[in-house]
């Protein structure tokens, strides 16, 4: 019985850790992107990364996971199969995640002063070079 129950829960420890690393490999650099993208010059892109970040943030994380989870069954008839949740799963925490990410991105690069973008300019730095070591 004992053993029965420990296999199980390790089963789940499992599926949970490999949910964790798949969120964080995705998210991590969908975040940048998310963050490159709200911080962009052309002002839909911005603006419609604003307002999806914003509906993101702003809706509880489980009520966005059985919207990935049940949403295609309703709105298309679609039938999804028993790999359907892990893969809804996967899609609602790299989204959610990714908003977050690329929030703190965002706030990260726009907190840079001023001064060091002259600075780097005068040493002759490109605009890459800019981001990457300063």
């Amino acid at each position: 019985m004992f053993a029965n129950v420990t296999l199980s829960l390790m089963g789940g420890f499992v599926t949970t850790v490999q949910l964790f690393c798949l969120t964080l490999v995705f998210a991590l650099p969908l975040g940048l992107l998310i963050s490159f993208g709200s911080m962009s010059r052309i002002t839909p892109l911005r603006a419609l990364i604003k307002i999806i970040v914003w509906i993101v943030r702003g809706t509880p994380l489980m009520l966005q996971l059985m919207m990935w989870m049940f949403g295609p069954f309703y709105l298309f008839g679609a039938s999804m199969g028993p790999d359907w949740k892990y893969f809804a799963c996967c899609i609602g925490f790299i989204l959610n995640y990714a908003a977050y990410f690329g929030e703190i991105y965002r706030s990260g690069i726009q907190s840079i002063p001023r001064g060091q973008y002259e600075a780097a300019e005068v040493l002759g730095y490109t605009r890459t070079q800019t981001f990457m070591k300063i």
